[in-house]
């Protein structure tokens, strides 16, 4: 274990204490008549308003991924790790109406999570299996990111050590929010949000004014920038983009920006918005924070020109670049807004894990538990299946840190994006047509699943050695349709993710098709049209927290 940090391991202690007691009383706010049922555990009672909407997406989609991962790619790899930027502006206008759809719909008919949706809209056991399935999935490595930027903080103030000792601290603290998550549902996430998102202004604002002010400007921070990785032997790496990684570029961004809102923890804090006009408030009005993160970005180059070195993970004997971040500020800064920095960045992470369980665990419960372990559950059954679940997801997270090694932590999340994005034609695709069959979107879905899967296993780590799951970016050299490669000796990089969604669209097709064509029966659509357009304080609108 290395020299303990003791001022900024006081203050950090003191923002988790005051979080974790908030995290228990958020049970008592805004409660509805019972926490034993999933409209009010699950979603808050679906009646949160724009305030506190915007801190709780934002609490979701900015995690641990925008403080830790993405500085540290920018520092290892360059230019790349601006595809966040664009990801994060493009996002929005995509997700505008059909997220409206979606709230609609389920408002309407009592959805709880996309599976839901896809089981009213096709009458398909199979296929909303499927889509819960690859939600839970998907959102494991998601968890795991905010494992490893909790980690990376606790790593840098002494808490370093190897084998059982060295995971205490994140141990404990997971427990801590495990409880709280259990007592109070996603009325504590939402509440934390607030403490979170105020940290992270005051740090972001901070840095940006104090760093370039001590390094000597933003010129010298570039120039370092640029002769770092001039010396380094990867030709792709670079302040700006090399002609192998610019088509990587393109569909990191599409890729992610598609695949944001089909994330289950995502769709849950949209469920929980009051209306239809707080979402269009808050879909407006998101992208301020794509500031913030490209601020955030900077600061990967910030730690190149200040000569930061990442910490030694004592567990592996090999560089952390997690710990860049928090190592930058643990050197530039004083220990007390050091220790602040920390908090921001631990509660950062402690948010969106804490949603991205409760998300996960709405899942298992509609999904899988209720349609075939107890079909006659009832809504306090429901809730309780869904506390002891949420327990569960969180050390499941681990699981993908100990057996997928990718290069970059920020590809846990890119990872974990291949696998969300063929869930897009079911949830996406169907708020606006039932054209696709749903033999069509179970072949497409095992068709992008399985090729996705198989060319991330192929993707070797160059750091670590290790030949797969090392990482999502593909040369097109390795495109194999069959033994025909079209591609043949082009280092040109892609995002699996996209390729994998091409060959899921395409089997859809083929398959509706011949199912159309066959004229077999699709099911039966438990949605109307007038269910995408209802909006809160409808006549006639179902009740929150209703009996099934």
């Amino acid at each position: 274990m290395n020299q303990l940090q003791w001022t900024e391991l006081v203050v950090f202690t003191a923002f988790f204490l005051l979080v974790t007691v908030l995290g228990f009383l958020a049970a008592r706010w805004r409660a509805g008549r019972t926490l034993d049922h999933l409209d009010e555990w699950g979603l808050g009672g679906r009646r949160f308003g724009s305030w506190i909407t915007w801190f709780l997406i934002g609490g979701d989609l900015y995690t641990a991924y925008t403080f830790v991962a993405v500085p540290a790619l920018l520092f290892g790899a360059g230019a790349m790790g601006f595809f966040a930027l664009p990801y994060s502006v493009i996002a929005y206008p995509l997700v505008f109406l059909p997220l409206l759809r979606l709230w609609s719909v389920s408002r309407a008919r009592g959805y709880v999570t996309p599976a839901d949706f896809v089981r009213g809209r096709y009458g398909s056991t199979t296929l909303a299996t499927l889509v819960a399935i690859t939600g839970i999935v998907a959102t494991m490595p998601y968890i795991a990111l905010q494992l490893v930027g909790l980690e990376s903080v606790l790593r840098t103030m002494g808490l370093n050590a190897g084998g059982l000792l060295g995971h205490l601290p994140l141990l404990i603290a997971f427990v801590i929010l495990a409880l709280y998550t259990y007592q109070s549902g996603l009325r504590a996430p939402a509440l934390i949000a607030f403490v979170k998102d105020f940290l992270i202004y005051v740090v972001i604002f901070v840095a940006v004014l104090y760093l370039p002010a001590k390094l000597g400007g933003w010129d010298t921070i570039f120039s370092a920038a640029e002769a770092k990785f001039a010396q380094t032997p990867s030709p792709n790496d670079g302040i700006v983009l090399s002609a192998n990684n610019q088509l990587q570029y393109a569909t990191l961004a599409l890729g992610s920006a598609l695949a944001l809102f089909l994330y289950p923890h995502a769709a849950t804090g949209v469920l929980a918005s009051r209306s239809r006009d707080v979402l269009k408030r808050n879909m407006s009005a998101l992208p301020a924070y794509s500031v913030l993160l490209g601020l955030l970005a900077l600061l990967g180059f910030a730690a190149v020109a200040a000569g930061t070195q990442a910490l030694t993970n004592e567990a592996t004997g090999r560089a952390d670049s997690n710990t860049i971040v928090p190592k930058l500020f643990l050197d530039q800064f004083p220990s007390w807004f050091a220790g602040v920095a920390f908090a921001a960045i631990g509660i950062g992470a402690l948010v969106p894990a804490a949603i991205m369980s409760i998300a996960a665990a709405n899942l298992w419960t509609r999904n899988i538990y209720r349609e075939f372990v107890n079909r006659a559950a009832t809504p306090a059954q429901e809730a309780r299946q869904a506390r002891i679940t949420s327990l569960v997801v969180k050390f499941g997270a681990v699981a993908f840190i100990l057996f997928i090694d990718p290069q970059f932590s920020i590809d846990l999340q890119l990872i974990g994006g291949v696998i969300i994005l063929q869930t897009l034609p079911a949830v996406a695709i169907s708020l606006y047509t039932r054209w696709f069959h749903r033999y069509g979107l179970i072949a497409g879905w095992c068709a992008g699943m399985f090729w996705g899967l198989l060319l991330l296993y192929g993707i070797p780590n160059p750091a670590t050695g290790k030949a797969h799951f090392g990482g999502s970016a593909l040369p097109l050299d390795k495109l194999n349709l069959f033994g025909w490669q079209p591609f043949a000796g082009s280092q040109v990089q892609i995002y699996v993710g996209i390729v994998a969604l091409a060959a899921n669209l395409l089997v859809a097709v083929a398959v509706t098709v011949l199912a159309r064509w066959l004229r077999a029966f699709n099911g039966v659509d438990s949605t109307h049209p007038a269910d995408y357009h209802v909006d809160d304080g409808d006549k006639d609108l179902r009740p929150i927290a209703a009996p099934h």
